[in-house]
């Protein structure tokens, strides 16, 4: 096969009805039939899309990424974000479904708009939890804060299989991750502004209550936030506006870090607007993608089918696992293991409110974090709980946001159903009760005092950071290979049995895919892919 792309019109089918179209997009009236060929394939574009697509690039695999949402350029002064003082289209992904919308417009404290848009947020609402995903090239590294953790050995092995050797990820990929990111803590300069008042309180909050703190590693070039500080740029980071991405810049999220240099190599081809609807595997054993190209209203102006070697799925642990979970019911895919859509967990996600009605917590309140408290000498009950600068909204609710991320033995797990053709989400109703119970001691103390925390996981029980549904041990090895599928491969958050191990999940997600794609680019370059 040629290494680059062979696009060819299927003969005699130019165009098809809107109507038998298979995917969720907004359809044209008639629209283009395409069959592609490519040597591999990464669906999604996020931390486990993106190590990936620069690794494989980097052994001379050429590569196609598909992403259903669009680029996000920003840059000094840009408005490419939206804030959540004034949400609009950018916020919601066309395809989210209105029950769905209507709790994530609970947990953002303001109204979604719903005109059909390539936004940046598709909530899931499933049995008892509502999962947040991405959207846009960059994946989940354009919404997150940022915190860049990494846990210790004790809590890692605890959680995650030992073989994956945490001694070799403590002196190869983790480091090798922070160094893609370029992670650096907020300079004492910044902290030291009114802006980050809320900041410093929290500081001294967790100090009274008997806690360690440490500074909190940010894939962020802090002097973006000093230049505001100096009035070289409309504020983003230190008024707290970063919440749905930074508009000024300075941010290293993957879209500007793993996919430029994987597009440097001239090997790398990111597809935005691709929506993949479907996967299965060919009667030779090679793998077929679905398509639908959309514009940014999520109108459908073209139905592709590609056809490659090497399929690798890094949709998220939501879009991969329901995927691979549909395929498998309707014999797209046979023989996917009985394990599929199994061990998926919350992260053990809560996030609180914070009112203060002793300290002045500021109606601007710089960001995105600086600080954390860790408790991790039980690996068993370890917990993170972090400050997070509010959105600026315009009053002062003496109101900040506390984090906490624990361990959790509670999953849930993917179901399809044949009648609807669709793949659902299910959690226990209590899931999580154990971690929370750590979390919320530790956030109760750390904030006592005149005035109340919410907890929004009481309004609405979400996560920002679903894990599992293709995990490794029953559905993949170590590497992300599906057991007894050549050529398949998941290396996102399905990959990863339901916690990261008290930290938020990128650095982990990203050095379990460093590490895989060490071995992948070494073993199955030349006979596989």
């Amino acid at each position: 096969m040629t290494t680059t792309t062979r696009r060819s019109v299927l003969a005699g089918a130019a165009s098809i009805t809107a109507a038998s179209l298979l995917g969720s997009g907004i359809a044209s009236a008639r629209v283009r039939f395409t069959r592609e060929e490519h040597r591999a394939v990464v669906i999604g574009s996020g931390f486990g899309g993106g190590v990936a697509a620069l690794r494989l690039t980097q052994a001379g695999v050429p590569v196609t990424v598909l992403e259903r949402g669009r680029r996000w350029p920003t840059g000094p002064d840009a408005e490419t974000f939206p804030r959540v003082s004034n949400l609009d289209k950018r916020a919601l992904w066309y395809g989210t479904v209105p029950d769905a919308a209507r709790p994530l417009a609970t947990l953002l404290g303001a109204p979604l708009n719903s005109e059909p848009y390539v936004g940046l947020l598709e909530p899931v609402l499933g049995e008892n939890i509502l999962s947040i995903c991405a959207a846009g090239v960059g994946g989940g590294s354009l919404v997150y804060q940022g915190m860049t953790l990494q846990p210790s050995e004790a809590v890692f092995n605890t959680w995650l299989p030992e073989r994956l050797d945490y001694g070799r990820m403590n002196e190869i990929h983790y480091p090798r991750v922070a160094r893609m990111l370029r992670t650096a803590t907020a300079p004492d300069e910044l902290i030291a502004s009114p802006n980050y008042y809320a900041a410093r309180v929290f500081g001294e909050r967790v100090r009274r209550a008997g806690y360690d703190l440490e500074k909190i590693p940010m894939p962020i070039d802090w002097d973006y936030a000093l230049a505001e500080l100096r009035g070289n740029m409309k504020p983003s980071y230190t008024n707290g506006d970063c919440a749905l991405g930074v508009n000024n810049g300075g941010k290293n999220s993957v879209d500007v870090t793993y996919l430029a240099a994987a597009e440097r190599t001239g090997k790398a081809t990111i597809a935005t607007h691709h929506n993949v609807t479907g996967v299965a595997r060919t009667r030779d054993g090679r793998w077929e993608v679905h398509v639908d190209r959309t514009d940014d209203n999520g109108r459908v102006l073209e139905q592709k089918l590609l056809t490659t070697n090497a399929l690798i799925m890094a949709a998220g642990s939501t879009g991969t696992s329901k995927l691979l979970v549909r395929a498998r019911e309707t014999g797209a895919i046979p023989g996917l293991p009985d394990g599929l859509g199994g061990e998926w967990g919350t992260n053990g996600d809560r996030i609180y409110a914070w009112t203060d009605l002793e300290e002045n917590l500021g109606a601007v309140q710089g960001g995105p974090v600086v600080y954390g408290s860790k408790e991790w000498n039980d690996p068993a009950t370890a917990n993170t709980v972090i400050q997070a600068s509010l959105p600026p909204l315009g009053i002062n609710t003496r109101t900040t946001m506390l984090v906490g991320f624990g361990v959790s033995a509670d999953r849930g797990h993917f179901a399809y159903d044949s009648h609807t053709d669709s793949v659902s989400l299910h959690f226990p109703r209590e899931g999580d009760a154990t971690s929370y119970r750590h979390i919320h001691r530790r956030v109760s103390e750390i904030a006592a005092g005149l005035g109340a925390l919410t907890d929004t996981n009481e309004l609405v029980n979400s996560t920002w950071h679903p894990l599992g549904g293709a995990p490794m041990g029953s559905v993949c090895d170590l590497d992300g290979r599906v057991h007894d599928q050549p050529g398949l491969y998941v290396l996102d958050g399905a990959l990863i049995p339901g916690t990261t191990g008290a930290c938020n999940p990128s650095m982990t997600i990203a050095a379990v895919a460093e590490r895989a794609m060490d071995n992948i680019a070494a073993q199955d370059v030349q006979q596989v892919i």
